[in-house]
């Protein structure tokens, strides 16, 4: 059994709101042919808040991708063990019965990678594993839970640490110009997650089976242009219309599970744009309310990237959780493009056994 338990999130202080980010467009780029569709696209994303982890005026600026860099480090260490710590309370562990952390970012490098430091200053075991995922982007956090899953699934009763760190704006580019580049400056958000992985106990999603699936031929449909000035974040316009593409795969999967996609009580996806959501409650025949959880993610922070699935489901935590043996589905979408999907039950924990035995013996 592997449980993904209560999330822990955090996010910059600094907040930027859309009509701040249409006003910076219409000033900036007054003399853009295609300004006025830009303009509409970024008032159609929905996202009506961001956070950034620098003031904007330093957001806007490049100074140059070496201090962006030792930027990117310099806030992960000083803001990660906050999430750790607050996840580790979540799973009720510590940082001695985990067996394996995984990180994942693709807004920032380091080597070794932030695990071997988080090892080194919180009280992790030296013979922890390390899996740093750097290059699946938005679908990096459906990757992290399904390792997590093999992980248990190889090592029964071990505990997986996922942790997730996005600072989406420190990869702005005033140079890039076009209609992609500028929508995306308009969409993505900064933020921080961590959650456990329990291999016995726990309260959360039960992940029972996990799959990926890579729509074939469309590698620079989201991608990085790794140039002195640093990453260049590529999206090509076709990218909204991929749900078509990946929905089946989702299909496929539950029913490999004997279950209905249609049926399930909950959905905890990627939040790219609300064109991702408004596809899928059209293919997978769903009402727009069972993917509240990740709307209101895009709303509040924007695309966090591998954060998304994080916040949705601390969302639904949040609302309180699920019932005993409800069925749901968990997936992340970025470049390849590619889903990593996982379904599986909800696991009230030992409280729901507890209050069972207490209403039977007041009977």
């Amino acid at each position: 059994m592997a449980t993904l338990c209560r999330p822990a999130i955090a996010v910059p202080d600094h907040v930027i709101t859309q009509e701040q980010t249409l006003d910076l467009a219409r000033e900036m780029h007054a003399g853009h042919p295609q300004r006025d569709l830009v303009l509409r696209l970024i008032e159609n994303t929905g996202v009506v808040t961001r956070h950034l982890v620098q003031p904007l005026e330093e957001t806007l600026a490049h100074p140059g991708f070496e201090h962006r860099n030792q930027v990117y480090e310099a806030e992960a260490k000083r803001r990660v063990p906050d999430v750790v710590r607050r996840a580790l309370a979540h799973a009720e562990t510590e940082a001695a019965d985990i067996d394996l952390i995984v990180y994942v970012s693709c807004t920032g490098f380091m080597m070794p990678s932030l695990t071997a430091w988080l090892i080194n200053t919180m009280g992790f075991r030296s013979d922890t594993r390390q899996l740093p995922i750097a290059q699946l982007g938005c679908a990096a956090g459906g990757a992290a839970i399904n390792r997590a899953h093999d992980f248990i699934t190889a090592y029964p009763g071990s505990n997986v640490l996922i942790v997730s760190c996005e600072f989406c704006s420190l990869l702005y580019q005033p140079t890039d110009i076009g209609v992609g580049s500028l929508l995306s400056n308009g969409l993505f958000g900064d933020a921080l997650s961590a959650a456990v992985v329990r291999g016995e106990g726990g309260t959360g999603m039960r992940i029972e089976r996990n799959g990926s699936h890579l729509v074939p031929d469309t590698e620079d449909w989201i991608s990085y242009a790794v140039r002195e000035t640093g990453f260049h974040f590529q999206l090509d316009k076709r990218v909204p219309g991929t749900m078509e593409m990946l929905a089946p795969a989702l299909k496929t999967l539950v029913a490999q599970h004997s279950w209905d996609v249609g049926g399930l009580d909950f959905y905890i996806v990627h939040a790219g744009g609300p064109r991702i959501l408004d596809d899928l409650c059209h293919f997978l025949d769903l009402g727009p309310e069972m993917f509240r959880f990740s709307r209101s993610t895009l709303t509040e922070r924007g695309n966090i990237a591998s954060s998304v699935v994080f916040d949705a489901l601390a969302r639904l935590f949040d609302e309180g959780g699920m019932d005993d043996g409800a069925r749901g589905l968990i997936a992340g979408f970025g470049p390849g493009i590619t889903a990593e999907m996982g379904v599986g039950s909800w696991n009230a924990g030992p409280g729901i056994d507890r209050e069972l035995s207490e209403l039977t013996a007041s009977l």
